[in-house]
């Protein structure tokens, strides 16, 4: 297989020499590009078609989610669509629950360990989103504080593609729990809810799960302070 191309787009210099020099040391890894700030990186990012982006929050000239935004919707011809994770030194703040919205596939603090980092960037690579359990949760509060009351409208109507069952993981899904976790729950095989939760995605056209914690609750499938 090809390595991993990853782009780093960070304002501080020594976080981006420290995070080249952590993934370049990896053989499934290669960084082809880096940028101090958005703008840049979003150039970077048309020009050496990278598979994953790390993306700073906050730099000058262009945040992390204006150029997120950029960079996962692209314009007419631009074809390449790379994964995005987020880098913040706060665990949940408003511009990663915007980035979610627009298409990153996670966020990641800068303090991780780098075993963490390395994990994270193969996990993004292979289509995954990179919210555990605990950050789904930490989310959902967010949600709750700073969110208006959910909206049904079109997004609920979508619901009514989903079978009972599909209905009912993506609900625990948006409660935070793990697909361990649903399978407790529902008494499944952990292989029969990936498999539910991969159709739950396609049928409402999600890119990851993390997009699927915030659907749920726009579409008042669940809401804040509702039992887990």
């Amino acid at each position: 297989m090809s390595p991993i191309r990853v782009i780093i787009v960070d304002d501080q210099a020594m976080v981006r020499a420290g995070f080249a020099a952590l993934l370049s040391a990896q053989a499934d890894i290669d960084v082809v590009g880096e940028a101090p700030d958005g703008r840049a990186g979003v150039a970077v990012a048309r020009s050496t078609h990278p598979d994953v982006v790390l993306m700073d929050v906050r730099m000058p000239e262009m945040d992390g989610l204006a150029a997120a935004r950029e960079i996962l919707d692209p314009p007419a011809g631009v074809v390449h669509r790379p994964k995005v994770l987020m880098l913040t030194t706060f665990d949940v703040d408003d511009y990663v629950y915007e980035a979610l919205r627009a298409g990153a596939s996670g966020f990641l603090l800068k303090d991780a360990p780098p075993a963490d980092l390395i994990g994270a960037v193969r996990v993004v690579a292979a289509g995954e989103a990179l919210l555990a359990p605990s950050v789904t949760r930490r989310l959902i509060a967010d949600f709750a504080a700073q969110r208006p009351a959910p909206r049904r409208g079109p997004l609920a109507l979508r619901l009514n593609g989903l079978t009972p069952r599909e209905t009912e993981v993506l609900e625990l899904i948006a409660r935070g729990l793990s697909n361990q976790e649903i399978a407790g729950r529902l008494v499944l095989a952990e292989q029969t809810v990936k498999t539910h939760v991969g159709r739950v995605l396609a049928k409402l056209d999600l890119r990851d799960r993390a997009q699927a914690v915030i659907f749920a609750y726009e579409a008042a499938l669940v809401r804040p302070g509702d039992p887990g």
